[in-house]
């Protein structure tokens, strides 16, 4: 076996490819049963992203919570919600993570740190300061993680909990995923600086940028993000550039888009392609080690569909369950 060059050892690169591949295959296999008017409601899908979700959550626990977007499979995912329980809250089963009620856009599972998929822009970003609060009254380490993208991170909610997390020295990461579009509006349009981390600046927090489709650039960034975050040094935000391969929700013409956009990017800026090629080449990971993790997840996610598609309906009696708490 060769020399491993990278700071991962085996076991961790083979995890960090199989949870790329999962949230690939997933989105994909959304994007066929969706066209097929077999899922109810409206899907965004992050495929093309996962170097971002994978790298991050890498350095998260369960004690750790995250606040997602409108665009959080792979987040959910990544953070180690469970596939099956996705699917069935995407078909709007009762066996669903959220029994069937929150559909794609609100996914949650608090035992994971996941609080949940958000359809509202930015809304993510109090949450995690909130997460943040708690983790530093308790002392136990923990982190919150808001994640935007580049059309959120115009929203004031966003804005004002930079400003927040500042002023308390919040064990806070703020992500922003800068695809290049908000919704179909390019970020050169909708954003008067040229960096997200003059944005960080402004409110006196670090910053850094990144290759969102380099999954070791961005394992390297948020490692030491977190450290920080976990030691009390505060607030920071790493700004992801990575793309999407699909449109901003299922449906969506893309005429926003130039002539064979997409084909370039998934030829040359595919990051579970740049990963795949890196390990391999280095004689590190076997081919063959990937093709069995493909498989495998493959399988998975046929698994997952089926059970989903045969699982019951919430009932009227459920309408009311997980409504209000008992204190």
């Amino acid at each position: 076996m060769a020399e491993n060059p990278f700071p991962l050892g085996r076991d961790q690169l083979l995890a960090a490819y199989r949870t790329m591949r999962t949230i690939r295959e997933f989105e994909e296999r959304l994007h066929v049963d969706f066209s097929r008017g077999d899922i109810p409601g409206f899907v965004h899908l992050y495929a093309g992203e996962e170097a971002s979700a994978a790298g991050i959550m890498m350095h998260l626990t369960d004690k750790d919570r995250i606040a997602s977007t409108h665009r959080g499979h792979g987040h959910c995912i990544a953070k180690g919600v469970d596939v099956k329980a996705m699917m069935g809250e995407i078909y709007g089963k009762v066996t669903g993570s959220c029994r069937g009620k929150g559909g794609s856009m609100h996914i949650a599972d608090l035992d994971k740190g996941m609080m949940g998929a958000n359809g509202i822009l930015g809304a993510g970003a109090p949450l995690a300061c909130g997460a943040g609060l708690a983790a530093k009254f308790r002392g136990d380490g923990g982190v919150g993680v808001s994640f935007v993208g580049d059309g959120a991170s115009n929203q004031g909610m966003f804005l004002e909990s930079l400003n927040l997390a500042a002023v308390w020295n919040l064990p806070v990461v703020f992500v922003v995923e800068n695809n290049g579009y908000a919704e179909s509006t390019s970020v050169e349009w909708a954003v008067a600086v040229d960096s997200y981390v003059d944005r960080a600046a402004g409110f006196g927090l670090p910053g850094v940028t990144v290759d969102g489709t380099d999954f070791f650039a961005v394992h390297e960034a948020a490692g030491e993000i977190v450290a920080r975050a976990r030691e009390g040094g505060g607030p920071a935000l790493l700004e992801c550039k990575m793309c999407r391969f699909y449109g901003h929700f299922e449906g969506d013409a893309q005429t926003y888009r130039g002539a064979g956009e997409v084909e370039d990017l998934r030829a040359n800026r595919d990051c579970i392609k740049i990963f795949a090629q890196r390990v391999t080449e280095t004689g590190v990971i076997r081919p063959a080690e990937l093709t069995a993790i493909d498989r495998e997840v493959l399988d998975l996610i046929e698994q997952a569909v089926a059970e989903a598609k045969a699982a019951p309906l919430p009932t009227a009696a459920d309408l009311l369950t997980d409504v209000y708490v008992s204190y």
